[in-house]
């Protein structure tokens, strides 16, 4: 049997938790990283224990929507559980894409409880050098 030591902790947690959200099952967010890659924008979701079935990834105009939902693990008549502190249920987020990201390109995997979406970059906002032409010559009657 699993004791908790803190008695105090779970009420802690549990009144954070309430007060993010205004539920006791879901978390405040779905944490993300949103970085550029060369040219491609790239943003990462934890997801941790979530199966790659219960993931959604939704584009829709410039609206990208992630929608996942982390399942019990344990389900059964002879299951009695102990503590329980892995939020459970749907978590969700929308971003907003810029004009300069092509919402059809975009592709996604699911690797160790990480969800990678890259986004390209559309061929307008990439950046691009513009070449300096030197003065033409000057002759004798230019001046």
């Amino acid at each position: 049997m699993l004791v908790r030591i803190d008695p105090f902790g779970e009420l802690d947690r549990r009144a954070r938790q309430a007060f993010l959200t205004g539920t006791w099952s879901r978390p405040a967010v779905m944490p993300m990283d949103a970085y550029r890659e060369g040219d491609t924008f790239v943003v990462a979701f934890d997801l941790p224990g979530v199966d790659p079935g219960a993931i959604e990834v939704d584009v829709e105009r410039n609206t990208l929507s992630v929608k996942a939902e982390r399942r019990p693990l344990l389900t059964g008549d002879d299951v009695e559980m102990h503590l329980s502190e892995r939020p459970l249920g749907v978590f969700a987020r929308r971003l907003v894409l810029g004009e300069d990201l092509d919402p059809d390109g975009v592709t996604a995997t699911y690797d160790a409880g990480v969800l990678t979406l890259r986004i390209p970059i559309t061929e307008k906002a990439r950046p691009r050098r513009i070449p300096v032409a030197a003065p033409p010559e000057r002759t004798q009657l230019d001046t």
